[in-house]
């Protein structure tokens, strides 16, 4: 069928019901930065890219090179959903937001093939692509447009079983060609309509909060299904305080509601988001964090995709870097079997890639559909029918209680899917360092409770291992308050998952007393609070940063460091001034444990701390890792037994409820002054 044979085809057909799935959208004028993650320019074609296994040989990562990509005339958008083409130009729509991901609608729904249909103003050409797993581009349709038209084509979803998208490119002729619209849509009739609990749990981030319900309110389409957005503040900053709040809550039409309780940590928080959903009869609960700038079409996206699905399904979105707009933190995370650590499921995958750096269709390994074991709640939709049958949230406070919660849906048969085209921008772990200070606790207990819960192997596998090196590391490095935290961890570990609940408000004030005793975690902004370093008054500035042992001399190296870190004296001179300064990415575990004190930069650059060398603590530190390591090896397979037995009982609705009683201070819907009685 030739291409006019096509369009002639897809006008003459008899009208029939057609639901939208996914429009394709524009930024926000105040976003023109994500520019490249919604249209790039050029042709994807050029030079092919060496194969995925011809490029890992060579050290480099597959990458289609594009003739001609280059970033979109941003000015040329007329709207959410409307853009120019300017004469003899072409766009494409083969991008992160606006292609279609093919295969995750084939594997996970009920659909059989979709529609696209465009309507434009002007002369130039429509063409249709799709792609296949390993990148691969190939024309499906090219579609002659003159004057106005609305060009309708049906496309099967047949041919995308291990991975491609589709996507069209609009080029214009002699003449500026319009797109007043388009949209991928899925033949009728619709699923019934689901309703949503949109919840946000936040602690002191109010200007984030207002920032995302303007944008909500400013896109009612986006909250047609969502019947509560409910922000569960456990925070001493309160969002129904902040100036404009009122503003905002007129504008959302008696969709918002407030619930302030203590500081439960993220996972108190979105279990009580969990626990209002069900109680509520939402369909749905649309878990989100609240440091994040949401693209709106992501809330209907997710919704829409969870009712073609099969069965009741979790689907999350991705989360892009807020520093760096076009940098998308992971295309999909599974944990790893062995080590229980996240982990990209395919070893071509990048961390961190840059869309403006190779958009989408430059980008073979990206056409490979990733299916995940979790999704971070950073934007999350959760059937309610999953939590009613297997529990809200471990009471863990903070850390690893995604990834629990969606291994938790596996072993019940619930799968959960990162979905590409749905996306938040959030602060990336690279702007970050949460394994040391006060998380690193959360960190090491949650992980190890996930291996004594989930994991295949005996005793843990390499997780217990890789926990003891840890603690070592942290010593070594005078990380001692760190250190001190995951010792903490451990001993709870030991002590059994039965007051998890009680200890979720006491656990941080606790471990904050005892960060305030370390001056490793004594954080100052004022570049003149420490003397000069000692490196910093000899000829050359700071000290150079050393290199990381080879394992070849790892044994030889660790043993010498260790011997001088738990032995030997240190000096008057070193005690009173620090030997250098260390800015936070030369932060490493063999090149700090080669000084005795050294003043080192916080992940955001706010402040820095001094680290001192004290012998008889690191020695205290090790033994105590050791006793509890060696507790809970010998103990694993009970241990295992029983988190595995009590935890589900630790995570019901009546459980969660008598939690939320104890902490709850007041609900916007109801007001309540409950009892707090035992919090710090």
């Amino acid at each position: 069928m030739s291409a006019g044979d096509a369009q002639t085809a897809s006008s003459s057909a008899p009208t029939a019901e057609w639901v939208t799935l996914q429009r394709v959208v524009f930024p926000e004028d105040s976003e023109m930065d994500t520019a490249p993650l919604y249209v790039d320019m050029g042709t994807a074609a050029g030079m092919p890219a060496p194969t995925e296994e011809e490029a890992r040989k060579r050290g480099q990562r597959p990458v289609r090179l594009s003739s001609s990509a280059r970033e979109a005339h941003a000015e040329d958008f007329m709207g959410r959903t409307a853009t120019r083409v300017r004469p003899g130009e072409r766009v494409s729509f083969g991008s992160y937001f606006n292609a279609f991901a093919a295969s995750y609608w084939w594997k996970w729904t009920t659909l059989k093939s979709v529609r696209l249909q465009v309507q434009t103003s002007g002369s130039g050409t429509l063409i249709v692509y799709r792609s296949n797993a390993k990148g691969s581009l190939l024309q499906v349709r090219n579609v002659r447009l003159e004057g106005e038209q609305t060009s309708e084509i049906e496309l099967d979803l047949l041919p995308f079983g291990d991975g491609g998208w589709y996507w069209f490119d609009l080029v214009a002729s002699r003449d500026e060609l319009q797109m007043q619209a388009a949209q991928w849509q899925a033949p009728g009739p619709a699923p019934a309509p689901s309703s949503v609990t949109l919840e946000i749990t936040t602690l002191n981030k109010t200007d984030y909060c207002l920032n995302n319900l303007r944008l909500m309110a400013s896109h009612p389409e986006s909250l047609e299904f969502v019947s509560e957005i409910l922000i569960v503040d456990q925070g001493s900053d309160k969002l129904a305080q902040a100036e404009g709040f009122e503003d905002v809550k007129a504008a959302l039409g008696g969709k918002l509601r407030i619930i302030e309780q203590s500081n439960l940590g993220g996972s108190g928080g979105f279990a009580r988001g969990m626990f209002e959903a069900c109680e509520n009869g939402s369909d749905y609960v649309l878990l989100m964090d609240d440091d994040v700038v949401i693209e709106p079409e992501s809330i209907s996206r997710l919704l829409t995709f969870a009712n073609y699905c099969r069965k009741p399904t979790i689907v999350g979105a991705h989360m892009f870097d807020l520093h760096h707009r076009t940098a998308l933190h992971t295309f999909g995370e599974i944990v790893s079997p062995s080590r229980i650590q996240p982990e990209q499921p395919l070893e071509e995958m990048e961390m961190g890639h840059d869309f403006l750096r190779s958009n989408l269709r430059q980008t073979p390994w990206m056409h490979r559909r990733v299916d995940v074991d979790y999704n971070g709640w950073w934007m999350c939709l959760i059937p309610t029918s999953v939590i009613r049958e297997i529990g809200l949230s471990m009471p863990v406070f903070i850390k690893w209680d995604d990834a629990e919660y969606g291994l938790r849906a596996k072993a019940h048969g619930y799968q959960t899917v990162s979905l590409p085209g749905a996306a938040v921008w959030h602060v990336s772990w690279g702007d970050k360092d949460d394994l040391v200070g006060w998380q690193a606790y959360f960190h090491a207990r949650n992980r190890l409770m996930v291996a004594l819960m989930y994991s295949p192997f005996a005793r843990g596998g390499k997780a217990v291992l890789g926990a003891l090196f840890a603690d070592l590391k942290h010593t070594l490095s005078m990380q001692y308050a760190t250190a001190q935290g995951r010792v903490w961890a451990v001993k709870d570990i030991l002590d059994g998952p039965q007051e998890l609940h009680a200890s979720l408000a006491s656990t941080l004030p606790r471990i904050r007393e005892m960060l305030a005793t370390h001056s490793d975690t004594v954080y100052l902004s004022d570049p003149e609070a420490f003397p000069e370093a000692q490196k910093e008054l000899s000829i050359g500035g700071s000290s150079a940063v050393a290199g990381r042992p080879s394992l070849r001399n790892i044994i030889p190296w660790g043993l010498k460091t260790l011997k001088r870190q738990l032995l030997a004296e240190v000096s008057s001179a070193d005690a009173e001034r620090p030997q250098a300064r260390i800015s936070h990415q030369d932060n490493k575990w063999w090149s700090v444990s080669q000084f005795d004190s050294a003043v080192v930069s916080n992940a955001d650059g706010t402040g820095a701390s001094w680290y001192k060398r004290n012998p008889e603590l690191a020695r205290t530190l090790l033994k105590d890792s050791a006793k509890n390591t060696a507790q809970l090896v010998r103990r694993w397979d009970d241990l295992a037994a029983e988190y595995r037995a009590t935890m589900p009982t630790l995570c019901t609705q009546e459980v969660w409820a008598h939690t939320f009683a104890q902490h709850t201070i007041s609900d916007s819907r109801t007001p309540v002054a409950v009892s707090t009685e035992g919090e710090e």
